[in-house]
């Protein structure tokens, strides 16, 4: 393989089989294995080296070996052989965590958790589920040499992931006394946690050493630990070199995480691809087949973020495959393959910078959802940051409500906004931790908690437009603030009601009806600078109310009155732009997901944008504007460094090209 070539139309294919099925690629067909990806224009596969289930299967004499997997068929080989042969690439997947075989052959090596149980997913012990290695045990040395064994048998093999690689704590005798040698005292939880994470790390360093000893006259293959959260990688990019993204958005990921994670990981400029499902649900879906808008969705939403394109899948245990799912996955590999000349060497665009706390992990919650929905629906191009990030670039910085300010991001921070940058401050990430603000130049006076759960915001006229002139209420509760000197002045005033809401005075069904409005301010401007009061992103997220959405835009407006992208758009219509070359691309994407099922929203369809106007801030005016990748040139004007014209597209995904733009 060429060195870190990026797999752009990728399938995982999942191959769990438990021991006591005993047809193990019985209808195995090596040629038409390889001809049914090759067929749907796939151009590398996963293939299992070793399952969940801790089997092998390849020729090994190794005990792990499948037991249903005939002596004549080496699997692996036969699959990575044929894959070769048709020039698709076939990377290796090894289980980490996850192995039944070598916890129920040394039930010693199974993680403990705090009540002295042994850590599975699942359940009980009675109930179908994975069991979970302690990688502190021997276990770890057990993995290794069934990994030397992979190389020496396979090298050079085009990439590998190590699945199920999360931090897991335990307190086994191995984990106590591992702790104990580092000075750790096991009954600490923070100690237990940090030792599951240099656990972690040592184990990733580990097996990263062994795969690059195995590659030293090869180039190098992709390396990838699964299963850890994305927003580490800052740190943890030192053990890859490269990134994936699982996100089965019916499967319990839902349909805010990849934006959520790939607006992170994009500033690091890795090789990255996205990886959803072909399943209704999620793994080990047999015969689940999810609708087509929403496979077609969810490649052009990674494709729109200049990624590859991954989707899973698992074989049947009697080595076929499922030909009307890759029917369908064909169609949209084919659409993607048609895409791709138009994103090569391409660079996602960003104006936005918005600060959020890697430790709360990839999925935060309503916060983040709140983020991602904001910023998604008003169609700014944004990038999430940790805290140590440049930000010259940026012609706005957001502190989310997550962020602490410690004093060198406070630091950063009053730097770019004297050199001319403008910033957005949310809730208590304004507040140090003597309740002071973080920022002098914010022009905020604080004067503690308000006393009130529920409170309502009256906006003044200069933020006023399309928000309902009435008290709106705030479900959130904020802190009570006044603006500070001359140059701040408040764009909302704060309504406070009769009096809190308890068990022995209340009145009608929910809160307390507004009262009067007080002397405090929910969002106070200052130059280039505005604060709220209250967590503007974590209230949207919890319950998207469509004023919050509205205040926020107008705010914004007054910061960024030129952004990349102005439009006429639904509230569902998602944008990213792309530099490429000497190009601009501008990728429409156009589904709606419905909640049809008690946990899980649903794509059905892909929604038409007809004669939608559509705006974009571009450089120089462009040789042609034209849809791709059918190169149907529009009709533009070009007026004050922006071009202007009208779109319509019916198939849920369409890129814009601007030529010669730059």
């Amino acid at each position: 393989m060429k060195k870190n070539k990026v797999f752009l139309r990728n399938i995982h294919l999942d191959f769990h089989t438990g021991p006591k099925i005993l047809d193990i690629g019985k209808n195995f067909n090596p040629e038409e294995f390889a001809l049914t990806f090759k067929e749907a224009d796939v151009d590398s596969v996963y293939v299992f080296a070793k399952c969940h289930h801790g089997h092998l299967y390849y020729n090994t004499d190794r005990p792990e070996r499948h037991p249903g997997l005939p002596k004549d068929l080496n699997l692996l080989k036969e699959q990575i052989e044929a894959l070769h042969k048709n020039d698709i690439l076939s990377p290796v997947y090894m289980s980490v965590q996850c192995d039944e075989y070598a916890a129920n052959t040394h039930p010693e090596w199974i993680a403990i958790d705090i009540d002295g149980k042994y850590v599975k997913w699942g359940g009980g012990p009675f109930t179908a589920g994975w069991q979970i290695l302690d990688m502190s045990s021997p276990y770890q040395d057990y993995l290794a040499e069934q990994l030397e064994e992979v190389l020496k048998k396979f090298a050079p093999i085009d990439g590998i992931m190590f699945d199920m690689c999360w931090d897991q704590v335990s307190v086994s005798k191995y984990a106590i006394d591992g702790m104990r040698k580092k000075g750790y005292d096991p009954k600490n939880p923070q100690d237990r946690n940090k030792y599951a994470r240099e656990i972690a790390y040592q184990y990733m360093e580990r097996y990263k050493k062994i795969v690059m000893d195995y590659h030293k006259n090869y180039d190098e293959p992709l390396i990838w630990f699964n299963s850890r959260p994305k927003t580490t990688l800052h740190i943890e990019k030192k053990f890859i070199n490269h990134i994936s993204i699982e996100s089965l958005p019916t499967g319990g990921w839902g349909y805010t995480y990849f934006p959520y994670v790939i607006h992170y990981v994009r500033p690091l400029k890795m090789i990255t691809y996205g990886l959803t499902s072909r399943f209704h649900k999620s793994w080990g879906d047999f015969g689940g087949l999810k609708p087509e808008a929403a496979m077609k969705y969810e490649c052009c939403q990674m494709l729109s973020q200049n990624v590859g394109v991954g989707i899973g899948d698992q074989m049947h245990p009697r080595g076929t495959l499922d030909k009307i799912a890759y029917k369908q996955i064909g169609k949209i590999y084919q659409y993607i393959k048609k895409c791709e000349p138009y994103m090569k060497s391409g660079e996602v665009l960003s104006e936005i910078g918005v600060f959020i706390n890697p430790e709360l992990g990839d999925n935060p919650g309503a916060v983040g959802i709140g983020i991602i929905r904001l910023l998604q629906e008003l169609r700014y191009q944004f990038d999430f940051l940790p805290p140590e990030s440049d930000i010259d670039k940026y012609s706005l910085i957001i502190l989310t409500e997550m962020i602490k300010v410690d004093e060198k991001l406070r630091i950063k921070l009053e730097k770019y906004v004297e050199n001319g940058g403008n910033l957005i401050i949310s809730g208590e990430s304004s507040i140090d931790n003597e309740g002071k603000p973080i920022m002098k130049q914010s022009g905020i006076e604080i004067e503690g908690k308000s006393p009130y759960t529920t409170t309502y915001l009256k906006v003044d006229k200069s933020i006023s437009h399309d928000v309902a002139d009435m008290n709106n209420v705030l479900y959130e509760n904020g802190f009570r603030m006044k603006p500070e000197g001359k140059d701040a002045y408040s764009l909302c005033s704060v309504v406070e009601p009769y009096f809190e809401r308890a068990y022995d005075h209340f009145c009608s069904h929910y809160q307390t009806p507004p009262d009067k409005i007080s002397p405090y301010s929910a969002i106070i401007q200052k130059d280039k600078i505005i604060t709220f009061s209250f967590p503007i992103f974590t209230a949207y997220g919890k319950h998207a109310n469509l004023q919050y959405k509205k205040i926020f835009h107008n705010c914004i407006k007054r910061l960024l009155p030129e952004p990349i992208i102005k439009d006429e758009g639904p509230s569902h219509l998602e944008t990213s732009v792309i530099k490429n070359g000497k190009n601009i691309i501008v990728h429409l994407l156009s589904f709606y997901s419905q909640r049809k099922a008690e946990n899980m929203d649903i794509i059905e369809d892909s929604i038409p944008i007809i004669d939608m106007f559509l705006s974009v801030k571009i450089p120089q005016r462009p040789k042609r504007v034209f849809y791709a990748p059918e190169e149907k040139n529009i009709t533009f004007e070009y007026i004050n460094g922006r071009v202007e014209f009208k779109v319509s597209f019916f198939t849920g995904h369409t890129m814009v090209v601007f030529e010669d733009s730059i």
